[in-house]
């Protein structure tokens, strides 16, 4: 198991900071970081918290730096649809009923589903029933040949968004099972050519849906300073038309 120390530097190097810059920003001093580093110093729990705060460093795992460094977890992780977070749960069904009568849902930091709304339900209705098993999760159930792919007119650029997003992911907060989903449907070929950028403010989800072609663009929703882990993990994503033509199909007939 590693110490401490050793996970503080790995967060530290994975967020490519100096020693001195975590230390101005934590305001102690770069020996004493330095010693927490190298084990010759055991940090309070406050000064893990404090160094992992300007680390930017995900809930969960800061109750990982807090057991290394000998003291209890502070985070709890309690499920969505308990009675704990039933406020948040709340707040979370306000914001997709209200987004409606465009699809919005909610998924965790693995990317499975957690809730809709109703405007979802039309296009899960043409998906293989086998990918609405619980956990449902938005990476296959977009990219499978038996999900919503087979409505997705522009699938290079969806995977493409997938991969850059869960790619930065990781990068911020290694987890075997996201890596897992990386490469069973984002990692690229050998001979796969690289997508250019494009020169638009936003890249288009474009689905071939109901005798037409919807284009829709999506928004990413996070609690803000939540101290629970569920909350903190979970998104909110809300999808848009991109366009006048596809706006018109969700206008009242």
């Amino acid at each position: 198991m590693n110490t401490v120390g050793e996970l503080l530097r790995e967060w530290r190097h994975r967020r490519r900071i100096s020693q001195l810059d975590l230390a101005i920003a934590a305001n102690v001093s770069a020996r004493h970081v330095s010693l927490v580093e190298t084990g010759k110093s055991n940090p309070s729990a406050d000064m893990v918290l404090r160094l992992a705060d300007h680390l930017d460093v995900p809930l969960r795992d800061r109750n990982r730096l807090l057991l290394a460094a000998g003291f209890a977890p502070r985070y709890t992780e309690r499920p969505l649809d308990g009675d704990a977070l039933s406020a948040a749960r709340d707040a979370v069904g306000r914001v997709l009923r209200a987004h409606e009568p465009y699809p919005a849902l909610v998924f965790d930091r693995r990317w499975n589903i957690l809730m809709t709304n109703r405007a979802v339900d039309p296009f899960f209705a043409l998906v293989d029933p086998d990918l609405l098993r619980p956990p449902v999760n938005l990476v296959r159930l977009g990219l499978d040949p038996r999900g919503l792919a087979r409505l997705v007119v522009n699938t290079a650029d969806v995977r493409a968004v997938f991969r850059s997003r869960i790619a930065r992911q990781l990068a911020a907060a290694p987890d075997p099972e996201l890596a897992a989903l990386y490469d069973e449907f984002l990692a690229p070929a050998a001979d796969e050519p690289g997508r250019p950028i494009e020169p638009d403010v936003v890249i288009p989800m474009i689905v071939r849906f109901d005798g037409r072609e919807l284009r829709l663009f999506s928004t990413i929703t996070t609690f803000g300073t939540p101290m629970d882990i569920t909350l903190d993990e979970i998104s909110i994503e809300s999808y848009y038309p991109a366009d006048a033509e596809s706006a018109a199909y969700w206008s009242p007939r």
